[in-house]
């Protein structure tokens, strides 16, 4: 079969206007894809704080330096624009039209371009010109409320929840399902709203129908799959390590219980009056050996238990070193592109894009000359 080491994107061009937060890791992920990703860095940099050498957001992108504020920066970005099939923005709403790179300013200039709009509160609603992050959005949605142990305060998922599985993820299914419109026959292009509000709430539509239907209550860690559950959660073990557990169905769940040892004395998990003394008997028992132990009595099982590695020591994982799931490139280990493809593999091509470096590459393949023109040296 023939194959492409450029992933299915191969050909589609992309322009990112540097923001922080989901908007790039949108951008990276059409970039794994194989999507030719321009970065439209802002000079004195995007404000994440950190050496751009090691912002893996930007892998596999491009970037070039433009001011948007200079008389002729709204005029070079739209000369990529009409050159580009997708653009990403995370602006509050009216920013990018006050810059002159705003959908109207886009549409006119190309017609089939699909322009992605990455906020955490929409275009529009009460919130939406309010500054905001990550845990404001969840806040709102009752995604944080599920979170966490009953009565203590909720668990902060990192910016994973909102920022990149409500944010991020929908933007790409946005542009490329608006992408597929644009391509065929009458399509156009068209703005995607992605609001982190919305995809978080759409995240939990499973958990909606359970509370409908009675089968979750509406309180944090009194339910199967939020920690209230003791044969799905978490347990120390003897070194301070922890294991996790998650024998949900009965043929799993009578494995576990018979390794982990406690098949004699284990209460009916049916019964939940009795979930409190079969939590502390199975908490118990795994603080008799350490996670090492543990985890050679329960790898070649069907007893859902894992070991809780760190960010550290993942990568070195059996499994995960056999499937690849981390990669190295040039000396920096991080999660490789996913998902994967049979015919059109994906790889991490290039490290994090500098701002402004590839000034003269893109001038030359996109055919955008104008983009070297500035008061400033764009190649710094």
């Amino acid at each position: 079969m023939a194959t492409t080491e450029h992933g299915p994107l191969a050909g589609v061009r992309v322009v990112e206007l540097a923001g922080i937060g989901p908007g790039p890791f949108a951008a990276m992920l059409l970039a794994d894809l194989g999507a030719d990703v321009v970065r439209v860095d802002r000079p004195g940099g995007a404000g994440l704080g950190i050496d751009p050498a090691y912002d893996l957001t930007n892998r596999n992108k491009r970037s070039v330096l433009v001011d948007l504020k200079a008389e002729d920066g709204p005029d070079r970005v739209l000369d990529l624009v009409e050159r580009a099939d997708i653009l990403i923005e995370g602006y509050r709403p009216g920013v990018a039209e006050r810059l002159g790179v705003g959908p109207d300013a886009c549409l006119a200039r190309n017609p089939r371009i699909v322009y992605g709009r990455m906020t955490g509160w929409g275009q529009d609603g009460p919130l939406a010109e309010r500054a905001g992050h990550d845990i404001a959005y969840i806040a709102l949605t009752g995604t944080l409320s599920m979170i966490g142990k009953p009565g203590e305060p909720p668990t902060v998922p990192a910016n994973l929840v909102g920022d990149y599985a409500g944010g991020s993820l929908y933007l790409v299914v946005g542009v490329l399902a608006a992408l597929q419109h644009a391509r065929t026959p009458g399509g156009a292009g068209q703005v995607v709203d992605a609001a982190i509000v919305d995809g978080a709430a759409h995240l939990a539509t499973m958990i909606h129908g359970m509370l409908a239907a009675g089968g979750w209550q509406d309180r944090r860690g009194s339910n199967l799959l939020d920690g209230g559950c003791p044969f799905y959660g978490s347990y120390e073990t003897f070194d301070g390590q922890y294991m996790a557990v998650g024998p949900l169905e009965q043929q799993f769940y009578d494995e576990f219980i018979k390794l982990l040892g406690i098949e004699d004395r284990a209460p009916d998990r049916s019964d939940f009056t009795r979930w409190d003394e079969l939590r502390t008997v199975v908490a118990d028992r795994f603080r008799t050996r350490t996670r090492a132990e543990w985890t050679e009595v329960f790898e070649a099982t069907d007893a859902c238990v894992a070991p809780v590695l760190s960010l550290r020591e993942a990568p070195h994982h059996p499994h995960l070193a056999a499937r690849s799931t981390f990669v190295e490139h040039a000396g920096l280990v991080q999660p490789a592109p996913a998902p994967r493809f049979s015919a059109t593999p994906v790889s991490v091509r290039s490290g994090p894009a500098q701002p402004g470096a590839d000034t003269e590459g893109v001038a030359r393949d996109w055919d955008v000359p104008s983009i070297h023109r500035s008061g400033k040296d764009t190649t710094a």
